[in-house]
């Protein structure tokens, strides 16, 4: 690869992953500077901040609740699914069994 003569301007760069911008010299491909992309502010306000945060309180307790109640019936659950495959087993005992999850790769 052919290097640019040392009397070249640094060249100005978008980074493509974070959209920082940079600075290369051309004949060492060294970067000069960097400069972040700046970023929105998430909040306009404090008291906006805060009523999201007690906001946030409810959902985690609705969120717990339900992954609590869907732990109990877990167990009954699997029942029911063992119950409904052990008859469909006595039906048709020739039948192949079903296929697994990781069967399909």
């Amino acid at each position: 690869m052919a290097r640019a003569p040392k009397s070249a301007t640094p060249l100005d760069v978008e980074c493509p992953c974070c959209q920082a911008a940079l600075k290369v010299d051309p004949a060492t491909g060294v970067v000069l500077s960097h400069k972040e992309k700046e970023k929105p502010r998430v909040f306009q306000d404090f008291t906006e901040a805060v009523d999201r945060y007690k906001g946030e309180a409810g959902r985690r307790e609705d969120a717990f609740q339900k992954s609590l109640a869907d732990h109990k019936q877990h167990k009954d659950v699997l029942a029911k699914k063992f119950d409904e495959l052990f008859r469909q087993a006595k039906e048709n005992p020739d039948a192949p069994p079903p296929k697994r999850e990781f069967d399909f790769d």
